[in-house]
C-alpha cells in the first residue's frame, strides 16, 4: 500500500508538471524541476511570441481575406495581395516552428521528471550549458538546416500551391492594381473538365509528357546499354578513343546542343534539308518539316535526346559491366550460351538490377526536362488551342507552365499544373529514396 500510494503521488506530481508546461512554457522547469535558466529561456520564446501576437494576427487575417481594393488610393499605397500570401505562409511556418519547440520543452520537462522518478535525485547541474551541449546538441546542429529547408523549400512549395486555389491571373488580378481572390477549388475543377479548351490541352499535354518521358528514358537507357556492352566486349585497341568520340555530345551543354540542333532542323534554311537536297534525296524546293509538323516534331524531340542522353547511360552501364564477374561469362560459354544468350540472361538482368533507381531517376528528370524541349522546338508547332492556352504540340507540362507565367501571366492554371507535376513525381522520389543504402541503413 505505501508503494501504490507513492506511485500515485508520482503520478500527480507529473500530472502537474504536463499541465504547468503545457500552461506556459518553461513553467514546468520553473516550478518543479527547479531548472530556473533553462525555464527562463523557454519562457522568453512565449513571452516574444505574445508581445508580436498582434502582429500574427494582422497577418494571418490579411491571408484569409489576401487584401482589399482600394481604387481611390495610389498604387504604390494599394494592399499587395501575393506579399500577403507569402507573409502568411511565413508566419504559418514560424507557428510550425514555435509548436515544434513547445513540444520540445513539455517532452523536456516530462523526461527531466521520469528521470528524477528513477533516480530520486533532480537534475541540477552547476554548468548550465552541460545539457545544451550534450542532449540538445542534435537539436541545435540540425536548427540551422531545418530552418533553410523550411524557409527555402517549404514556404515557396506551400505558396506555390496557394496560387492554385486564387484567381491570381491577367488582367483582372494582377497586384498591386488589383486585389487577388481566394476562389476555392474552382481552378482544378475548370482544369479538369470544367472548361473544354483547358481540359483537351491538359488531357494532350500530359498524355505528351508522359510518352516523352518514358520513350527519352527507355531509348536513351537500351541505347546506353547496347552501345556500352559492344564497346565493352570488342577486342579493338582502340575502343578509349570510340568512347571518347561517343561522350562528345553529353560534354556538350544542353542548351547550346538543342539550339544547334534547332539550326540545322530548320525546315527552310535548315543543313540537314539541303545536304539531302544535295544528295538527290529530296527535290529542289521540298522540305522535311521537322520541327513544324506536330508528330514529327515530337519524333525529333525523342531522336535528338537520344543523340544527347545515350552517353550518360553508356557511362553508367560501362561503370556496371565491370563489376560483374567474369567467371559468371566462362560458366554461361561453357554451358554453351552465345552473345545474345548472355546479354539476356546476364548481363541485361544484372545492369537493370544495379540501374533501376537511376531510370527512376532519369524519367522524374525527363518528365520536367524543360530544355530538351524549349530549346529544340519552343513547343511547337502551334495547335488549335494554342492562342487560348498556349499549349502547343510538343510542349510538357513544364514548358506549358513557363508560357503561362511568361506569356499569359496566367499563375492561377500554371500553380495547378505544378500541384498536378508534384503530385505525380513525388512518389517516385520517395520510392527512389526509400531504396537507398543510406535510408535503409538509418531505418534500421
Amino acid at each position: 500500500m505505501p508503494e501504490k500510494k507513492a506511485r500515485i503521488n508520482m503520478d500527480a506530481e507529473r500530472s502537474k508538471v504536463l499541465i504547468a508546461s503545457l500552461a506556459f512554457m518553461g513553467l514546468g522547469h520553473i516550478i518543479f524541476l527547479k531548472q530556473y535558466l533553462k525555464g527562463i529561456l523557454f519562457a522568453l520564446i512565449e513571452i516574444v511570441m505574445i508581445l508580436f501576437s498582434p502582429r500574427v494576427v494582422t497577418v494571418l487575417y490579411h491571408l484569409a481575406t489576401l487584401g482589399t481594393p482600394k481604387p481611390d488610393l495610389p498604387i504604390r499605397q494599394r494592399d499587395n495581395s501575393v506579399f500577403m500570401l507569402i507573409d502568411g505562409v511565413m508566419i504559418l511556418a514560424l507557428l510550425g516552428l514555435y509548436l515544434a519547440i513547445y513540444v520540445i520543452t513539455v517532452r523536456s520537462a516530462l523526461r527531466t521528471w521520469d528521470e528524477y522518478k528513477i533516480t530520486g535525485r533532480m537534475s541540477r547541474s552547476v554548468n548550465p550549458f552541460n545539457e545544451l551541449l550534450n542532449k540538445a546538441f542534435p537539436i541545435l546542429g540540425l536548427s540551422p538546416a531545418v530552418l533553410l529547408i523550411v524557409f527555402f523549400v517549404i514556404v515557396p512549395l506551400v505558396f506555390s500551391i496557394l496560387v492554385a486555389f486564387t484567381n491570381y491571373s491577367t488582367p483582372d488580378h494582377i497586384p498591386p492594381n488589383n486585389t487577388v481572390d481566394w476562389v476555392g477549388a474552382q481552378n482544378f475543377l475548370a482544369m479538369f473538365g470544367g472548361e473544354k479548351t483547358w481540359t483537351g490541352a491538359l488531357g494532350r499535354v500530359a498524355l505528351w509528357t508522359l510518352v516523352w518521358g518514358a520513350l527519352a528514358t527507355s531509348t536513351c537507357y537500351f541505347g546506353g546499354t547496347i552501345l556500352a556492352v559492344v564497346l565493352h566486349e570488342s577486342k579493338i585497341k582502340i575502343i578509349p578513343f570510340f568512347r571518347t568520340i561517343f561522350i562528345l555530345p553529353y560534354a556538350v551543354p544542353a542548351v547550346v546542343s538543342m539550339l544547334v540542333w534547332q539550326n540545322l532542323l530548320n525546315g527552310s534554311f535548315g543543313t540537314v534539308n539541303k545536304t539531302l537536297i544535295a544528295l538527290g534525296i529530296l527535290r529542289e524546293g521540298a522540305v522535311i518539316p521537322w520541327l513544324s509538323s506536330q508528330w514529327l516534331a515530337k519524333f525529333t524531340c525523342v531522336l535528338v535526346n537520344f543523340w544527347a542522353g545515350v552517353p550518360y547511360f553508356m557511362l553508367l552501364v560501362t561503370g556496371t559491366l565491370t563489376a560483374i564477374s567474369k567467371d559468371i561469362y566462362e560458366a554461361s560459354s561453357i554451358d554453351g550460351a552465345n552473345k545474345f544468350q548472355t546479354f539476356g540472361k546476364i548481363t541485361l538482368p544484372l545492369v537493370l538490377y544495379q540501374t533501376m533507381p537511376l531510370i527512376i531517376m532519369s524519367f522524374t528528370f525527363n518528365i520536367n526536362n524543360f530544355g530538351a524541349i524549349f530549346f529544340l522546338t519552343g513547343g511547337q508547332p502551334i495547335v488549335a488551342d494554342t492562342t487560348t492556352t498556349s499549349a502547343a504540340g510538343t510542349d510538357i507540362l513544364v514548358t506549358w507552365i513557363y508560357k503561362l507565367t511568361i506569356t499569359l501571366m496566367d499563375y492561377k492554371y500554371a500553380s495547378v499544373l505544378a500541384v498536378m507535376i508534384f503530385i505525380v513525381l513525388a512518389p517516385f522520389a520517395v520510392f527512389n529514396f526509400r531504396r537507398t543504402k543510406s535510408f535503409k541503413e538509418g531505418r534500421v
